[in-house]
């Protein structure tokens, strides 16, 4: 982890506090895994650069096991949630509003300064996310 993420937002320490319900429901509703969450900072490292999902998993960090497939269906996902734009030559990070901008540049500040931190909301949030999906198709006992 921490690639760099830390050159295109402003650097202050991170605290508990600062993970906000809102900041959570960013995560749960855009983020999936920790992989994608290492996509959007890479879009965001280049913000004037239109990147296909080739170029993009080439920027990823070692280690990073995303195919070009996978990383395609998030940045469409990205896309589709406000946090991209598409253009000719691929996707561009370019949020539709300051408060996806800032939840943006709170994941890389959370990705570099806080990473077990982010790592175990990411897969809470998941996990609470299949089991509410699960609860809604659980059989209830009839009286």
């Amino acid at each position: 982890m921490r690639h760099g993420a830390a050159l295109w937002y402003k650097e202050k320490r991170m605290e508990d506090a600062d993970f906000t319900d809102e900041f959570c429901r960013f995560i749960q509703a855009t983020i999936p895994s920790v992989d994608a969450a290492e996509l959007l900072i890479v879009m965001a490292r280049h913000p004037g650069a239109e990147l296909t999902a080739t170029a993009a998993v080439r920027e990823l960090p070692r280690g990073v096991a995303l195919t070009e497939t996978q990383a395609g269906g998030l940045l469409e996902t990205f896309q589709g949630r406000g946090l991209l734009a598409r253009g000719a030559g691929g996707f561009r990070y370019a949020p539709a509003t300051t408060e996806l901008r800032g939840h943006a540049e709170m994941l890389a500040q959370a990705y570099n300064q806080r990473p077990v931190t982010l790592i175990r909301i990411i897969y809470a949030l998941r996990d609470t996310k299949v089991q509410s999906f699960a609860e809604a198709f659980r059989l209830r006992k009839r009286r």
